[in-house]
Parts: C-alpha cells; structure tokens; sequence
C-alpha cells in the first residue's frame, strides 16, 4: 500500500510542515488522506475541559486522516508535525480509487483493522492496568514503532516530552517523570550521549510482568 501511495502522489506537491505546526485542526472539512514522506506526526484528542489525549504517532511511511472516509464531518483530532515534516495528501475519492484499482482494499481493511486492535489495547490498559504499567508498555509500543536497534537494546530518536507521554499514558506529567526516573534507577531505559531514549525492551518487559 506503502508503494501505491508513492506512485499516486509522486507528481503532487509536497507539503512542508515545519515542527509543531498543524497539518489540520478538530472540526476541519478538508476530505484528504496523507501519506508521510518524512518526519513524524502526532494525533491529539481534546476533552471539552481542554484535557489533550495524544492517540497515536505516525512516521515516514504511514498514513493518517483517513477518517475523512468515514463521512463523520470535520477533523475529531489534531495532526501536529512533532519535527519538520513532508506530507502528500490524497482526495478522499482518488484514494480508494488508487486502492481499488491497485486491488489493496482487503489490505486496508487490514490495516485499518489493526488500527482498531491497537486502540481497543490502549482503551483496555487505561481502565485494567496502573500508570506505571502503562508507561512502560507505552515505551515498549514507541521502541517498535520508532525505534532503532542498538547494541544496548532500542534507541528512540525522536523526541517525545513527558508531558506528551503524560498525555499518551493518561497521567500527569510529575507522575510521569517519578516512573521514568525509577525506569532510570532500575536500569530498564538510560538516554544517550545525543539525549535519545534508550529502551531496554528485554529488561522492561521483564520487569513489567513483576509488578502486573
């Protein structure tokens, strides 16, 4: 799907998003789907009381907004570049036709399947599992999704504040740095010479399974 896109949108102007600008806001009718050719981008919920709920982060490769497909109305969420970030987007119309006629609708639906999966796990931790729990399995989810392998485990480039990891685990952020420093004590992360993450993905899933 990855390299259908890529075709569709070769002769489209690229869109530069520079880092902490908005690719679209809630209540936005633009009816497009974006493909990321580089950087990464970040999804945001917004409670009526202002609360902000980061739902997923999306890298080079990906796709967001299709929502738009759903016929719902405007935007239900912010897309925010957490760097700069080059995006192509695609009509709504012209994407499930690309999709069609590439014979990759029973891939999206795959896809979007595993979307679904993803936040039914999310909805689940939140009400099943504590915030320290959910912290590491956070990190643990971020390692496979942006991480790169390193001889001390996974190093996460990219850098996420806590109080977006806050804003992910659904904690607040004083919580969040009390968890991730005893993940620091206990030797299960440690940041780089560069300050990146480093996840200890083996040690961290061990020491999760102690205190589930």
């Amino acid at each position: 799907m990855r390299e259908s896109l890529r075709l569709e949108t070769r002769n489209s102007q690229a869109l530069k998003i520079p880092k902490h600008d908005n690719v679209y806001t809630i209540g936005d009718h633009v009816e497009m789907v974006y493909f990321i050719e580089s950087g990464e981008v970040k999804l945001v919920s917004v409670s009526p009381e202002g609360r902000e709920c980061m739902l997923a982060i999306h890298t080079s490769g990906d796709i967001f907004g299709e929502l738009c497909l759903s016929g719902l109305g405007g935007r239900l969420e912010t897309a925010t570049a957490m760097e700069d970030t080059v995006v192509k987007q695609v009509p709504c119309g012209r994407f499930l036709e690309r999709l069609s006629r590439d014979s990759l609708l029973e891939g999206f639906v795959r896809y979007l399947a595993v979307r679904v999966a993803d936040q039914q796990e999310v909805i689940a931790n939140l009400v099943t599992v504590n915030s320290e729990q959910r912290l590491g399995k956070t990190l643990l989810q971020l390692a496979r999704k942006l991480g790169k392998k390193d001889p001390r485990s996974v190093l996460i480039k990219l850098k996420i504040s806590h109080e977006e990891l806050a804003s992910m685990v659904g904690t607040t952020r004083p919580r969040i740095s009390m968890f991730m420093q005893r993940f620091k004590n206990l030797g299960l992360i440690e940041m780089s010479v560069e300050h990146h993450l480093i996840v200890r993905e083996t040690k961290l899933t061990a020491y999760l399974k102690t205190i589930a």
